[in-house]
């Protein structure tokens, strides 16, 4: 199998190289095939990779960037003020064909600011969108936009669309992946006026399988492959349900310690608490494509641990592998 290289911001997040390294070291042990280019301070990050033992590692390179783009800088900051910054570099490492992706778990909106100006966007593609895999109870969906476009016109959720049915047929190998738009109702009469566009168009199209509305709670029952909102829908709709998943595993450790009965009785159920666990640990789900980009992005949550960005990692390699904006880039 042909090498992938994939370009890391060694620093970005909340915690930076504790997390980045141990990440890498593991992407680099489960893959004899894959490279990674480490970008970020020299001797902090040279320190570290010492540290774990990865300094004369034969398939990791250190790429040097003097600046990091913290979680508070504006978007002008990471642009203009930043250009020799891990994030940014990491990205140019894309751009000149050193990387065929790159993985950042820094500040969102400079990411996709700086991607959009390094990378372009694909022909026929007016806005990126931040595109993950959600949790259901037959597997996954992939949901976008989850917060790049506050405002989205009709014309950019039929794009949202395509790219998102692209990405299923790629990731997941569903020929016809079934799109729905997300609203507050399935009925035609139900939703603003640009959804009722939106829906138009979608419907219209001969290369998607578009069909219609679904609720929030469809979502999660696995009725659709692929569900289309606008950033700012997406977004809430997305922190709602890591709040909720954060609340339902504190209620139930809240709930198990209260008597020792119950302490019992939580013992019993580890197994099934564990499998639980398992399906829905957002660590499993983290990583969050950019598409619509001229070049493989991956998003990893700034509070992820080593799991986490691993798995954000493990994004970015299989959408390497799948030529995703290729794919994308023909669809549109």
């Amino acid at each position: 199998m042909a090498q992938l290289t994939l370009a890391v911001d060694a620093m970005g997040g909340d915690a930076g190289l504790p997390v980045t390294v141990p990440a890498v070291a593991e992407l680099l042990r489960r893959h004899e095939e894959v490279a990674v280019l480490m970008v970020g301070q020299p001797d902090t990050l040279a320190a570290a990779l010492k540290k774990a033992g990865l300094d004369n590692h034969p398939r990791l390179s250190l790429v040097a960037a003097s600046e990091v783009v913290t979680m508070e800088d504006p978007i002008t900051v990471a642009l203009r003020g930043k250009r020799d910054s891990s994030m940014r570099v990491a990205i140019n490492q894309v751009r000149d064909g050193q990387a065929q992706a790159a993985v950042s778990a820094g500040n969102t909106g400079a990411l996709m600011a700086v991607s959009r100006f390094v990378l372009k966007t694909l022909p026929g593609v007016d806005r990126p969108a931040i595109c993950t895999a959600i949790p259901t109870r037959t597997g996954h969906c992939h949901m976008l936009d989850l917060g790049a476009n506050v405002d989205s016109e009709p014309e950019h959720l039929l794009q949202f669309a395509l790219m998102g049915a692209a990405v299923v047929r790629a990731v997941d190998g569903v020929e016809q992946p079934r799109v729905a738009l997300l609203n507050i109702g399935e009925e035609d009469i139900k939703g603003s006026e640009q959804i009722k566009q939106a829906a138009r168009l979608l419907q219209a199209h001969p290369q998607l399988h578009y069909i219609g509305y679904i609720e929030g709670n469809g979502i999660f029952a696995g009725e659709a492959d692929v569900v289309v909102c606008d950033g700012f829908v997406g977004n809430v709709a997305l922190k709602t349900m890591e709040g909720v998943a954060s609340m339902i595993s504190h209620m139930i450790r809240e709930e198990v310690g209260r008597s020792w009965l119950k302490k019992l009785s939580g013992l019993l159920a580890l197994p099934v608490l564990k499998g639980l666990k398992g399906r829905l640990d957002p660590e499993r789900y983290n990583g969050a494509s950019l598409v619509g980009l001229n070049g493989v992005v991956v998003k990893s949550h700034g509070g992820a641990g080593v799991e986490g960005f691993t798995a954000a990692l493990e994004v970015a390699l299989l959408e390497a592998r799948r030529n995703v904006p290729g794919l994308i880039g023909k669809t549109l």
